[in-house]
């Protein structure tokens, strides 16, 4: 029990989620999945952005709770590359929400250079041959649509809502809005990520781009903070989604100190956290949920 004078830091106050409005960007699936579910289970309103509508509409029939509470689903089939669609996205959603949004998740994201990765072990690093004929399969394209999403995308997305985050601003006394922008620790990583050298380096370029946008919004009351994964179940790494819209890696993270892949309730955990009060402080931060993965790897942290 909280005692007199210390409402204030009952967890049911300091990580309360209740009432406010997300976007989550590819959030019928995968990471954003989670982060979705963590907020809308939590009382948050959830707007989830993808191409795919059919898979937009089965998260929000699996798992929208519209029982007078605001913890909703709400789908918007869209594409975030596109400046043209965003406008649209973003004239949408502030038509529903006049008094603007809280927080915005960037998730959306892509690997073109994975069809590769299977064969990355088997190579010898040592056999400039073999590893000049592994790495010249890389297409410029696959550089050019990578950091399309999982960059561009990134920031064109986040100066999209601007105008709403500060709307919640001014509407939310006490509140901070943010953008949380969800990297990965390949972009920690001194390692290319199994020969992913595109996806490591706009996850390193993404993590960068939160840290600019952190240091110039800072006037703005606009925060800014990434989550940095290691490795969790989505089709990025699992390949695709079950009936669920969920995916699944058995048998996954012999090699971590934690002996297992993250889950669900590890990325509530970190969304939950800087989505609440409790991050209100944090600007500019990364977390890494990496089940101690960094520190069995070189890496620039």
């Amino acid at each position: 029990m909280v005692g007199k004078g210390n409402d204030a830091l009952g967890v049911d106050h300091v990580f309360d989620v209740k009432g406010l409005v997300a976007v989550v960007t590819g959030g019928a699936t995968g990471i954003g999945l989670m982060c979705t579910q963590a907020l809308a289970t939590n009382g948050c309103k959830v707007y989830i952005i993808g191409r795919r509508n059919e898979v937009l509409q089965k998260t929000v029939e699996l798992y929208s709770e519209k029982d007078g509470t605001g913890a909703e689903i709400v789908a918007i089939q869209g594409d975030v590359g596109d400046k043209a669609e965003l406008q649209r996205i973003v004239k949408e959603i502030e038509s529903k929400e006049p008094n603007g949004i809280h927080l915005l998740v960037n998730n959306a994201g892509i690997a073109r250079d994975r069809t590769r990765f299977k064969q990355a072990p088997d190579l010898d690093h040592s056999d400039v041959k073999a590893m000049q004929s592994f790495l010249w399969q890389a297409e410029f394209q696959e550089w050019t649509e990578t950091y399309h999403t999982n960059v561009s995308a990134m920031y064109f997305t986040s100066i999209a809502f601007m105008h709403l985050l500060d709307k919640a601003r001014v509407a939310t006394k006490g509140y901070t809005p943010s953008i949380v922008n969800i990297t990965s620790i390949s972009g920690l990583m001194k390692a290319s990520s199994a020969g992913q050298f595109a996806y490591g380096t706009s996850k390193a370029a993404a993590i960068q781009l939160t840290r600019a946008m952190a240091k110039e919004f800072v006037d703005l009351k606009i925060r800014v903070n990434t989550i940095a994964p290691g490795v969790f179940p989505s089709e990025m790494t699992a390949g695709e989604s079950d009936e669920s819209n969920k995916s699944e890696l058995p048998g996954f993270g012999g090699s971590l100190p934690a002996k297992r892949a993250g889950d669900e309730k590890d990325m509530a955990g970190c969304i939950l956290f800087l989505a609440s009060r409790a991050a209100m402080f944090c600007n500019g931060q990364i977390l890494w949920p990496d089940g101690g993965n960094l520190l069995t790897i070189p890496s620039t942290i």
